[in-house]
């Protein structure tokens, strides 16, 4: 039985913010030249923002030179996987305001570590996919491409 067309499920926007509601790990993409890096960062959603708490350091300082930034977060089961990647643009949060929104949301390093920043990214697309865990198929005979 050949179940590669039902392997990859694509996830509405809804789908993806409701995944991303319900965990609170992912991991920051940067670029800054020819350096991109990853940081693993605890977040919130906020309306359809995500917010994480830094220090001052280098990822506050990627984010200043180029705030382009691709987030993803991932989880899997014994019956299932997928994946969400948010592109966006990320920065400080500055006025009061907005600092005193951000506490609200309930946002504690999980590190004992002072993060005084906080850095709000701003989804401008948001995909995912869902992968039903099941065994290979034959590695012999014909595949579809």
């Amino acid at each position: 039985m050949d179940n590669s067309q039902d392997s990859v499920i694509s996830l509405t926007a809804a789908e993806c913010w409701s995944r991303l509601n319900d965990h609170e790990l992912g991991r920051l993409i940067t670029r800054v030249g020819d350096l991109i890096e990853v940081f693993p960062v605890n977040y919130v959603v906020d309306r359809e923002n995500l917010v994480f708490r830094t220090a001052e350091g280098s990822k506050l300082l990627e984010l200043t030179i180029n705030d382009e930034v691709v987030f993803e977060v991932d989880d899997y089961t014994d019956t299932d996987a997928w994946s969400v990647i948010v592109r966006g643009s990320a920065r400080r949060l500055e006025t009061d305001d907005e600092v005193q929104h951000a506490d609200s949301l309930g946002l504690t390093p999980w590190i004992p570590t002072l993060k005084h920043n906080y850095v709000s990214i701003v989804a401008h697309t948001v995909t995912g996919r869902a992968f039903p865990r099941r065994e290979e198929p034959p590695r012999d005979g014909v595949q579809p491409y």
